[in-house]
Order: structure tokens, then C-alpha cells, then sequence
């Protein structure tokens, strides 16, 4: 099949992003290389979530190549925002909360079925529901959290246009601000008496170093500095390995701050993973179609993935062939749901459920 053919079959397709005139109220306008981007973070999600625990060294190295995918989309989240110059808060947060009551409620009944003695008080519901406290959906937190930061900070510059130095100061702050939280913030948790479960939920949760994320993104669009990237892309790729060997280094050997999230070797892997993405600008139909319904796949591949674990005996088969299956079952049932309900539903319903 031809490049022009592929190209004509995403078009044509259900799982082609969603024209202006039928889109939900979160996508105006759709950048392909953006969606390329987007796509492939989902595809790293299902990545991570489909490794099974604990990690063992070769999963730590896989998964270490992985968690750039949470970065990706709030530094997407962030250049497009100073493209655009403002922040649309009310639509985002409409866009974002509305499908995640749905899945939310879902994954309730799931964690329900799957566990007699659950926790059904109306305080402690609500607060998995604030919290994002169900599966892996607290993500949709950190975007929250973090859209509104971005509102803030634009707000704080009314008048805010490329290169408005107060605007830029503000997103610098914010970066520095957040390696500074991320960096204090389980030795404080652990200093308070918090378990260690607490604090890998705490740190997850933790919006001042991923909004750093979008603050960085803010920048480049800001700046445009897209084409001054692309120019050393070759560079950009080897500083992202450096950066990789420095952070799965980390965590192989307990080197200093060897956390998943929010260490500094983190953000310097992370950073320059977005970066080289946004150098590259790959456009691949078939995966920006996965990036224009990256929401819908995030909130409903768990599902698939927590039936395999729950139901189906794949661990006699190893990690590495129980962690293969879980992925592709995910993504293909993923990408199912996702066609059927672009292809069956109405548009009101789309809007609701993410795709």
C-alpha cells in the first residue's frame, strides 16, 4: 500500500480525526503532526500500563523509554495554548471532566465487582472521584490542575503576545518551581509519617513539576523555536539518549532520586523526548488518528487491561509474553471501541465519552 493510499484510508476512515463542522467543543482545529505526537503517547500508555508488576530490569529499561507519554501531551497541551494566545477554560474543563464521570463511573462498578469489602461512603467516593482516584485516570488531575495553571498564568498577562516578558518570566517561575516541588516533596511526605503508598500517589498527583511540562511547551511556542529545533535535530536526538541512559540509570542501580515521576532525571529525559518529537514532526495519519481520540483510548484501555489481568491466566507465560499480549488485546480492542463509537454514535455522545 502506497503512502498516498494509507494517507486516503485514515481520511476516509472512522478513526480520522474529526472534521471542524462534527468535532466535540475540545477540538477546533486539528494539527496532524501534533495528532502524530499525541498518538504515540497512547500508544506508550498502553505501553506502561500493559508491563506487569514488579518490574523486573529489562521492564524497568522498557518502561524508562515510556513515561515520557504523560509530558507529551501537557507540553502539546502547552505550545498549542501560546499559539493560540489564550486558554479556553471552561471548554477544556467540560471536555475533560464530562467523559471522566463516565469512565469513572465504570471503573467504579468494575472495582465494585472485583471487591466485596470497597469502600462505599459518600466522602470517600467522592473524594476517589476529585482525587482521580480509580485505575490510572490521575492524569486526568494533572490536566486539570494544570490547565488551570496555564489559565492563571495567562491571566496574569492580559495582554499577553510573543515574547511578553511577563509571561515568559511567569512560565520560567513555574519550571523552577516545580523541580523544586518535585524534588522536596516525598522527603517531606515520608518526613510527616506518610506510607509509601501515599507518597507514590502524592507524587502522581504532584501538578507544580508537571505543569512544568506545559510551561516548557508555552515556551517553545512562545519563542517559536520549532524550526530551530528541527535544525539540530540530530543533536536533540543524541542529548534525549544521554538524558534517557542518565534517568533508566537512576532506577536500575537506586541512584539518588530514582522515582518514576518527578525527579529531576525525569524532566530532563522527559523535556527533551517532547522536544525531539516536536523537531521531528512526523506525520502519520493512522497514528494521528489515534492521537485525535487519545482521550477516549486513555480512559477505556484499562478496561481491557484489567480484564486480562483479572480473568485471563497470562502470567504462566511470562512477563514478557503476558506483558506482549495485554498490549496488543488493549490497543486493538481500543481502537475498536473507538471506531464503533465515532462510526455509531451521535455526535452529542462522542462529545461525552472522549472520541
Amino acid at each position: 500500500m502506497t503512502s498516498s493510499q494509507m494517507t486516503s484510508l485514515a481520511v476516509q476512515s472512522p478513526l480520522r480525526p474529526l472534521a471542524k463542522a462534527e468535532a466535540p467543543a475540545s477540538a477546533t482545529s486539528r494539527d496532524i503532526g501534533i495528532d502524530t505526537m499525541r498518538g504515540v503517547a497512547i500508544l506508550m500508555v498502553i505501553g506502561i500500563h500493559s508491563l506487569r508488576q514488579p518490574l523486573n530490569a529489562w521492564e524497568t529499561i522498557t518502561d524508562s523509554i515510556l513515561r515520557p507519554c504523560v509530558p507529551i501531551f501537557l507540553f502539546a497541551s502547552g505550545y498549542l495554548t501560546a499559539l493560540s494566545g489564550h486558554v479556553s477554560l471552561w471548554r477544556r474543563l467540560k471536555a475533560a471532566v464530562i467523559p471522566y464521570a463516565i469512565a469513572f463511573g465504570a471503573a467504579y462498578i468494575y472495582m465494585a465487582l472485583h471487591n466485596p469489602a470497597m469502600d462505599h461512603r459518600p466522602t470517600t467516593t467522592l473524594a476517589r472521584f476529585v482525587l482521580a482516584y480509580a485505575f490510572v485516570y490521575y492524569y486526568v488531575f494533572v490536566y486539570v490542575g494544570c490547565t488551570v495553571g496555564l489559565w492563571l498564568v495567562f491571566r496574569l498577562s492580559p495582554t499577553a503576545g510573543p515574547l511578553d516578558p511577563r509571561l515568559v518570566v511567569f512560565l520560567l517561575l513555574s519550571i523552577l518551581l516545580g523541580l523544586t516541588v518535585g524534588s522536596y516533596l516525598d522527603p517531606l511526605a515520608f518526613r510527616l509519617g506518610f506510607g509509601e503508598s501515599l507518597v507514590e500517589e502524592l507524587r502522581m498527583r504532584d501538578i507544580p513539576f508537571w505543569f512544568a511540562f506545559m510551561a516548557l511547551g508555552a515556551l517553545v511556542g512562545i519563542f517559536r523555536i520549532k524550526p530551530a529545533l528541527t535544525d539540530i535535530c540530530l543533536q536533540l536526538f543524541a542529548a534525549t539518549f544521554v538524558a534517557y541512559i542518565f534517568y533508566a540509570g537512576a532506577r536500575l542501580f537506586r541512584l539518588g532520586d530514582d522515582a518514576d515521576y518527578d525527579s529531576i532525571a525525569f524532566f530532563g529525559y522527559a523535556a527533551l523526548f517532547c522536544c525531539l518529537l516536536l523537531a521531528h514532526h512526523a506525520e502519520l495519519p493512522l497514528i494521528a488518528s489515534l492521537g485525535s481520540g487519545s482521550y477516549f483510548i486513555y480512559l477505556w484501555h484499562i478496561f481491557f487491561v484489567m480484564l486480562l489481568r483479572d480473568h485471563a491466566s497470562l502470567s504462566a507465560l511470562g512477563p514478557f509474553a503476558a506483558s506482549a499480549i495485554t498490549f496488543f488485546c488493549a490497543t486493538a480492542g481500543s481502537i475498536a471501541a473507538l471506531v464503533t463509537v465515532r462510526s455509531l454514535a451521535p455526535v452529542p455522545v462522542r462529545r461525552w465519552l472522549g472520541a
